[in-house]
């Protein structure tokens, strides 16, 4: 057994927890969670290692952000590394992307967190075209120039808009969705990563919660929740919820998926342990909504390494019941 590893989070050269926070949570989208309870997850995370917190502007419009500048003045001097997204909060069109909103969406961060430079800046799931607009990527070494941010990188839907970032000198991260149903970024986007020094941010690890092993057929969820109002994709890309999974045939991957595991390794924790094994990841980011599911993620970097029968069965599971779902979509 071991505790909290920390991995060198790709270009950015900071080292980082292997098991970080995501904190869409304690924004919106996932039901209301008050500013107390939002801190008291922050705190937990902390005190089980965690280093590495990742937010959007358009988390709650800036509350999540806005919580994690709370958490920081009262806890001056804490060795973290905080990172946020922008350019979700206007239309999605590849115009928007310009330095002086580049300048604007970042000083409001910076207000938000309480950081005079922010740690890192990730563009939030842009137009595919963004991707190959140099202007876009000399803004963001401007950003860098005037001390705004230390470094940038991107969040990512596809497989090949990660490829085309990781070609980008000055991209230090690529943020993807990971997990034991979205196995396509091991393919090429892990190896890749791997060679050009750039981190790979695993987000969505437990498929909106699919992977923890607590719901069944009947299991709802609030109106204010995407896990209800996104099923289609009527909000933002459909990939984001349950990984773009059916629910119904992501539970009986669930239940299978828990047959897999040793006795007395519970689902989640098997799940985060399957993606901090996988070569070439920094940190994976699952989210919390309470102190208690907070200790429990971080816990799971003290597990021990799945074993290679483990490996191979989570494979087969996701050749027969998942790959047809999602393997060409992303």
């Amino acid at each position: 057994m071991w505790g909290m590893q920390t991995r060198t989070l790709g270009r950015t050269g900071r080292d980082v927890s292997v098991i970080g926070l995501g904190t869409w949570q304690l924004g919106a989208d996932w039901g209301s969670v008050s500013e107390a309870e939002a801190l008291s997850v922050l705190q937990a995370a902390v005190e089980a290692g965690v280093s590495f917190f990742d937010t959007a502007d358009v988390y709650g419009d800036g509350r999540s952000e806005q919580v994690i500048g709370a958490f920081r003045r009262a806890h001056p001097g804490l060795p973290l590394t905080v990172a946020t997204k922008m350019g979700r909060r206007v239309a999605q069109e590849p115009e928007a992307y310009t330095l002086a909103n580049f300048r604007a969406w970042t000083d409001r961060s910076r207000r938000n967190l309480g950081m005079d430079v922010l740690d890192l800046v990730q563009l939030h799931c842009p137009p595919t075209p963004v991707y190959a607009d140099d202007a876009v990527f000399d803004a963001l070494d401007t950003l860098v120039t005037e001390q705004r941010i230390t470094a940038y990188g991107v969040s990512v839907e596809t497989c090949a808009e990660a490829l085309t970032a990781i070609a980008r000198p000055g991209v230090a991260s690529v943020q993807i969705i990971l997990n034991a149903f979205r196995r396509k970024p091991l393919e090429q986007v892990l190896p890749a990563a791997r060679a050009a020094g750039v981190a790979i941010i695993a987000r969505v690890p437990l498929a909106s919660g699919l992977l923890s092993g607590r719901y069944t057929h009947a299991t709802t969820f609030p109106a204010d929740d995407h896990r209800n109002y996104n099923r289609a994709g009527a909000a933002f890309d459909v990939g984001e919820t349950f990984s773009g999974v059916d629910f119904d045939r992501g539970v009986d991957a669930a239940v299978e998926f828990a047959q897999l595991l040793p006795p007395g390794v519970g689902t989640a924790a098997a799940a985060l342990r399957w993606i901090v094994q996988q070569p070439g990841v920094s940190t994976v980011i699952p989210g919390a909504r309470s102190p208690e599911q907070a200790r429990a993620n971080a816990a799971a970097a003290a597990l021990p390494a799945l074993s290679a029968d483990t490996l191979a069965g989570i494979e087969e599971l996701y050749d027969r019941r998942i790959r047809p779902l999602v393997q060409d979509r992303w």
